[in-house]
């Protein structure tokens, strides 16, 4: 009894007071109640929801990704979704705990398909000749290997490398990208053709 005791103390499940002999038993507080305050802007709330059910979100997650790295990341995109999104939570159709781990779960299936279109799109490219002309845009990315890919994406300024990654790993129009990233059509465009060049510049230093 006495090493449970001990245990509950170091766990923080239980604190001494200071003027009796008693230990108070700290009980969590509702994450249904917590949540009207995080609706009302409150972050100490969010971190006790944090608390509070953030070991299932997590489970969730890695039930679906099997990656302890991954399932970490996008159970952080899970809370940043729930802090946003909070005035939307309706108490009358789930809990909290429901409201979060349907979120968490579709989240991870998000994941799964992205990781796998860009999986697919990679070994497209890889599929194909290497000694094609390149006269358009998706013949430059064809010409590399995945990882000739990846390396050459990686030397682009971020701006690039993000409409590259969204249009050819993606595969999303420019018309999407635009709207995506809340850029005028012709941004995308021109981000798009600066960054192939730099490509081609960098397929050349490789050769």
């Amino acid at each position: 009894m006495a090493n449970a005791t001990a245990m509950r103390h170091r766990a923080g499940l239980i604190a001494p007071h200071p003027w009796h002999h008693d230990p108070i038993v700290v009980v969590a507080e509702d994450p249904n109640v917590l949540i009207r305050r995080v609706q009302q802007g409150d972050q100490a709330a969010f971190g006790d929801l944090y608390d509070s059910i953030a070991p299932a979100v997590f489970g969730a997650v890695t039930r679906v990704l099997r990656d302890p790295a991954m399932s970490e990341e996008v159970t952080q995109e899970v809370f940043v979704e729930l802090w946003r999104t909070a005035d939307r939570f309706d108490p009358g159709r789930a809990s909290v705990a429901t409201w979060a781990v349907t979120i968490a779960r579709r989240r991870a299936v998000d994941r799964v398909r992205r990781e796998q279109s860009q999986r697919n799109r990679i070994g497209e490219l890889a599929r194909q000749p290497a000694n094609e002309p390149a006269d358009t845009a998706d013949d430059v990315v064809a010409s590399l290997d995945a990882e000739r890919v990846e390396r050459a994406l990686q030397q682009l300024p971020d701006e690039q490398q993000t409409v590259l990654r969204l249009a050819f790993l993606d595969g999303h129009a420019h018309a999407t990208i635009a709207e995506l990233l809340d850029l005028p059509l012709g941004t995308v465009k021109g981000r798009v053709r600066g960054g192939l060049k730099r490509m081609r510049a960098v397929m050349g230093d490789e050769r």
